[in-house]
């Protein structure tokens, strides 16, 4: 608890604003359960950056947390690129104080001699990730936490390829940040360093959504789409995309469509959790729609739904839609002629429904940690190789290279188009998911996320992870566990053998328990939430498309037997 105080005294010079040292004397004197939490540690940069509650404190989001983290930037910026005029793009989406704390980040880096592009108004991560290389900038800022809940805000770095930040530049600007004084951050800005953009970069970043999202699909004037934004950023974009490639049956959920960083209409503006497409799943069900789409705040994500066999609006997740999308993206390569060095990507968490796919096609299936940033570097490391597409179980896709993460906006045109041109041909998106469940195996996955809050619930999370490691789990429904990878320690032991064989994959804190059938379950704690996930899969053969329902009945039997013998119902 000293070290806690003295974190929160260290907040009380003439540095801080008065209203801060306020409201930290207040915590002293009459909340210290409060303080604690707000001062046990410093925010850190998981899978998606940094991601946190918005507050006072160390280990919250606030005007000093992302000051520190742009004066590092910028420190390192300056120093691996001596002499250069340093270029950076801002954007950020509908939270509470995304708008100022994206001024106060653009301040910072002007106050260092860096050049700013500033969105003049709320814009999607894709089209950020897109104006870091539009613009030729070193690097690219967003404020945005994804789907979290309304208090929560967060800051994701992008580098000059587009994608997120990776080793070895994250360690590296981590260092540079943990190196500073907030007194060191400097925030009298240069408004002569600050532009803000907006029209221009919106049309380029539209033209080449509707370009790498288009495949001349038939059936667009009988083709009918629910949208909603989830009063998120992606309103600013995704009508007129879909507009421009064809789609005039677009009925936008209004009520939902104003930007609000409260998300009043959902418990949780995340288009995984079926409760957020309600109001869009109605409207479908009243007009006829043959497909909702719904994204996230910051249009990363997306969740589809289309009619079942038995003409039901059904939630797909995200496994299914990327694997459909990654077998539309195959075959219209096939049709230009597979030249041998095509790869699809999608992560250690996601369906292997992905390798056996990419197999069938005679393409290359990279797999990455969670994250698109792991996605990102692929590209990135391997220049010479086409990337098709590739996605992860988490609602996320990316069609080509022209965006280096996911995004909901081009992929969302590209679900349009599998729909539009499967209902012209007397077949369906649901049908020709279910025709890949022939051909490549049927594999059904389940994620169960468990939240723990604060200091507490970091810890116990830390023991779960700890405690499956080791104590394996020796068996899963009844079928015997033979592989365990180890992604912090980067082996794999085959429990037959004993063989110990190394994962080329940088470390994290995974665990994949394999069985004799097939079976898979994976343990990670969330890199953006305080929660620990974990991931189910299981497979079987699907002889004929007539079987699915019966065979689907008896895939979600073994998943409710699994995870009542796993006590995580």
């Amino acid at each position: 608890m000293d070290d806690i105080l003295s974190n929160a005294q260290a907040w009380q010079t003439d540095f801080f604003d008065p209203e801060v040292k306020k409201e930290i004397q207040d915590l002293i004197t009459n909340d210290p359960e409060d303080l604690k939490d707000r001062f046990y540690k410093n925010m850190e940069f998981g899978t998606g950056g940094m991601r946190g509650i918005m507050g006072v404190g160390t280990n919250r989001i606030n005007k000093y947390t992302l000051g520190k983290s742009t004066q590092g930037l910028s420190n390192y910026l300056k120093r691996i690129y001596p002499g250069e005029n340093l270029k950076v793009v801002i954007a950020y989406d509908c939270r509470h104080n995304s708008d100022t704390l994206a001024r106060t980040v653009a301040n910072v880096f002007s106050a260092n001699g860096i050049k700013v592009f500033l969105f003049s108004e709320l814009r999607t991560t894709p089209e950020l990730s897109f104006a870091v290389r539009h613009l030729d900038c070193k690097a690219g800022i967003v404020l945005t936490a994804s789907h979290n809940p309304p208090e929560y805000n967060g800051y994701k770095v992008y580098w000059s390829d587009g994608g997120q930040i990776v080793p070895p530049q994250d360690h590296e600007i981590i260092e540079e940040i943990n190196r500073l004084n907030y007194e060191e951050i400097n925030f009298e800005a240069n408004p002569g360093l600050i532009d803000l953009i907006d029209h221009e970069v919106d049309e380029a970043f539209i033209e080449a959504s509707v370009k790498n999202g288009s495949f001349e699909a038939k059936g667009k004037d009988n083709f009918k789409i629910v949208f909603t934004s989830l009063h998120g950023t992606s309103i600013t974009v995704i009508p007129e995309v879909l507009k421009r490639a064809g789609y005039n049956n677009v009925t936008i959920i209004e009520e939902q469509a104003v930007p609000d960083g409260n998300f009043p209409t959902v418990q949780s503006p995340n288009p995984e959790e079926p409760e957020a497409l309600t109001l869009a799943m109605k409207k479908a069900e009243e007009i006829g729609a043959d497909m909702v789409v719904g994204t996230d705040p910051d249009s990363d994500r997306l969740g589809i739904a289309v009619r079942n066999p038995e003409g039901k609006m059904e939630l797909l997740n995200g496994n299914q839609t990327m694997v459909l999308m990654t077998k539309f993206l195959l075959d219209q390569r096939v049709k230009k002629g597979l030249t041998g060095n095509e790869f699809i990507a999608t992560t250690i968490v996601s369906t292997p429904m992905m390798d056996e796919m990419a197999n069938s096609y005679g393409v290359e299936c990279k797999t990455a940690l969670t994250g698109f940033k792991w996605i990102a570097k692929m590209i990135k490391d391997f220049p010479d190789q086409y990337f098709i597409g590739g996605g992860e179980e988490s609602f996320g896709y990316m069609v080509g290279d022209f965006v280096r993460d996911k995004d909901a906006v081009t992929a969302t045109l590209l679900a349009c188009e599998i729909a539009s041109n499967a209902k012209a041909e007397g077949s369906s998106f649901y049908k020709q998911l279910i025709d890949c469940y022939v051909k490549f195996g049927f594999y059904k996955e389940k994620l169960i996320s468990l939240t723990k809050k604060g200091m507490s619930g970091a810890e116990e999370i830390s023991k779960m992870m700890k405690d499956f490691k080791e104590n394996p789990v020796k068996s899963i429904g009844g079928a015997k566990v033979v592989k365990i990878d180890d992604y912090n320690t980067s082996t794999s032991k085959n429990l037959i053998t004993a063989e110990v064989t190394p994962i080329d994959i940088p470390k994290s804190n995974v665990l994949i328990y394999t069985t004799e059938d097939g079976t898979r379950m994976a343990a990670r704690p969330s890199g953006t939430e305080p929660k620990i996930k974990f991931y189910f899969s299981i497979n079987t053969k699907l002889d004929a498309a007539e079987n699915f329902d019966k065979v689907d009945k008896e895939l979600d039997a073994q998943i409710e037997k699994i995870l009542t013998e796993l006590k995580l119902h």
